[in-house]
């Protein structure tokens, strides 16, 4: 989820191109030169660029969380929201031959990617349903779990839920030993207390959680699990980009420790009675 169409001084407007009502979604499809973007209510779900693979926004930081994977990168990687397929097109690039599974509700979203986003040619399984129904029915297990479930309003987007409690148990549920779950966040006004909740959520659940930010956006990727590598594990990725804007965007990303959870104050001891 990004905001991926707001354009610099001196680069083409977008011209829209398609617009079409699905079974949840007023999808508009935009294109900027050689740019196509998948817009729901102003937000982009997805972007697509015949040479570049990176985009500067969140879907870079997300492709990177799955990486940092103690164990090396994931042989496995269930993705909860594909919509029109950004990430999922950045991790096939970066780890080629890993086996990707997608959940998404809206079949209108696919069918759109697939004419205008190159969906078709990903090598991914697609599911079409309820991510949260997937999870509770699932009995595979894997290497990365990636929670980008978002859902669209008038004036922003929001969670579908937040991966706290019950919520985040499922996503633990479906990952494997050694495997880490990577959530989507957005650090903007209105937000705080759901980026609040999913981060203490985290720091309870898992023994290390890193945060990655992209160069562009306000997105914050929490990645959580029992090994966690830091920002250096990334590094030797960045020679499989071709074009230097790749470069520069996967160089751009910044990967931090969240400090583990302080512990609660001790309530005081209640007086013995005389």
């Amino acid at each position: 989820m990004s905001g991926a169409r707001d354009e610099p001084r001196g680069v083409p407007q977008p011209v829209e191109i398609d617009r079409r009502r699905t079974s949840h979604n007023l999808v508009t499809v935009w294109r900027t030169a050689s740019r196509i973007d998948l817009d729901v209510e102003g937000a982009t779900l997805a972007t697509w660029h015949p040479r570049q693979i990176l985009t500067g926004y969140s879907w870079d930081a997300l492709a990177a969380g799955c990486l940092l994977r103690g164990g090396g990168p994931p042989a496995r990687v269930l993705v909860l929201g594909l919509a029109g397929g950004t990430m999922v097109r950045q991790l096939l690039h970066l780890a080629p031959g890993i086996r990707v599974v997608a959940v998404e509700i809206d079949a209108g979203v696919l069918e759109i990617a697939r004419q205008y986003l190159g969906l078709s040619e990903l090598d991914v399984e697609i599911v079409l349903g309820d991510a949260y129904a997937y999870l509770a029915e699932t009995r595979e297990r894997f290497d990365a779990v990636v929670d980008d479930l978002f859902l669209t309003g008038a004036e922003d987007v929001r969670r579908a839920r937040v991966p706290e409690g019950e919520t985040l148990e499922l996503l633990r549920r479906a990952t494997a030993p050694g495997g880490v779950v990577v959530a989507n966040l957005i650090k903007g006004a209105g937000h705080a207390v759901v980026r609040r909740r999913t981060r203490n959520a985290f720091r309870e659940a898992f023994g290390e959680v890193r945060t990655v930010r992209p160069q562009l956006g306000l997105n914050e990727i929490l990645v959580g699990g029992e090994d966690v590598r830091t920002g250096a594990a990334l590094e030797g990725y960045a020679g499989r980009f071709r074009e230097a804007h790749d470069r520069a965007a996967w160089q751009a990303l910044s990967v931090r420790r969240l400090a583990p959870r302080p512990p609660a104050a001790a309530a005081p001891a209640t007086p013995a009675a005389d």
